[in-house]
C-alpha cells in the first residue's frame, strides 16, 4: 500500500506561481511512476505530468515550459512548480502513484488539493 498526501493548493492570480507537494509513505520502492492529474469542474481528469523511477518526465502539451515536477527521493516527496498560471489551469490536483509488485500494478490516488487561478 502507498498513502499519498498532496499539499500547496491555493488561489493565485493569473500570471502567478504556486507548487504543489506529494508526500508518500508506505510501499515507497514499490513505486514505477509518480505524477499529477487534474480535473476541472464539469471535466474528466486529465494527466498534467508524469515522472518514472528513471526520472523520465512527460507533460501534457497545455502546461509545457509552465510546469515542471520534480522529485525529492530522501524525503519521498514530489513536486509539482506551476508558473505563469492560467484561469484555465484552474481544477483540483492529485497526486497518482503506480506501484508494481511482481506483476500487479495498482494505482494510488491523493485527496487531492485545490488550485484556482483568478483575479
Amino acid at each position: 500500500q502507498v498513502q499519498l498526501v498532496e499539499s500547496g493548493g491555493g488561489l493565485v492570480q493569473p500570471g502567478g506561481s504556486l507548487r504543489l507537494s506529494c508526500a508518500a509513505s508506505g510501499s515507497i520502492n514499490s513505486i514505477v511512476v509518480m505524477g499529477w492529474y487534474r480535473q476541472a469542474p464539469g471535466k474528466q481528469r486529465e494527466s498534467v505530468t508524469t515522472i518514472t523511477r528513471g526520472g523520465t518526465t512527460n507533460y501534457a502539451d497545455s502546461v509545457k515550459g509552465r510546469f515542471t515536477i520534480s522529485r525529492d527521493n530522501a524525503k519521498n516527496i514530489m513536486y509539482l512548480q506551476m508558473n505563469s498560471l492560467k484561469p484555465e489551469d484552474t481544477a483540483v490536483y492529485y497526486c497518482n502513484a503506480v506501484g508494481l509488485l511482481e506483476t500487479t500494478m495498482t494505482g494510488y490516488w491523493g485527496q487531492g488539493t485545490q488550485v484556482t487561478v483568478s483575479s
